[in-house]
C-alpha cells in the first residue's frame, strides 16, 4: 500500500495551489481518502475527504469555499484544489487512506495508511 503525496510549495496569500496523491495497493472503492493537515507545534488536522465510490465530500469549516477535493479514477489519484490561500493554510499535508464510515470521515482514527506529507507555505 502506497499513497504519494506531491505538489506542495511557496506561494504567497491568494494564490492558489493544487495537491495531489497517488495511490496504490488499495481497492479504492472500499476507502474513504482524505487530506489532513499538521501545522508547526499543531496537531494533525481533518482538511477534506472524499468517498471514492460515489463522491461523496465534506470539508474543515476552515477551507470551505476555498479548498476542493477530487479524484481521477482512472489513475488512482486524489487531488485537493486550494484556492485563496492564507497564512494560517501554511503546514504540511497529508493524504491517507481509512474506512469508508460516513460518521468518523472527518476522525483522523478512522485513517490507516498514510502518504509521506508534502509541505505547503504561505507568505502573507
Amino acid at each position: 500500500v502506497q499513497l504519494q503525496a506531491s505538489g506542495g510549495g511557496l506561494v504567497q496569500a491568494g494564490d492558489s495551489l493544487k495537491l495531489s496523491c497517488a495511490t496504490s495497493g488499495l481497492t479504492l472503492r472500499r476507502y474513504s481518502l482524505g487530506w489532513f493537515r499538521q501545522a508547526p507545534g499543531k496537531d494533525r488536522e481533518f482538511v477534506a475527504t472524499v468517498r471514492w465510490s460515489g463522491g461523496s465530500t465534506a470539508y474543515a469549516d476552515s477551507v470551505k469555499g476555498r479548498f476542493a477535493i477530487s479524484t481521477d479514477n482512472a489513475k488512482n489519484t486524489m487531488f485537493l484544489q486550494m484556492n485563496s490561500l492564507k497564512s494560517e493554510d501554511t503546514a504540511i499535508y497529508y493524504c491517507a487512506a481509512g474506512a469508508p464510515i460516513l460518521s468518523a470521515r472527518t476522525d483522523i482514527r478512522a485513517y490507516h495508511y498514510w502518504g509521506q506529507g508534502t509541505l505547503v507555505t504561505v507568505s502573507s
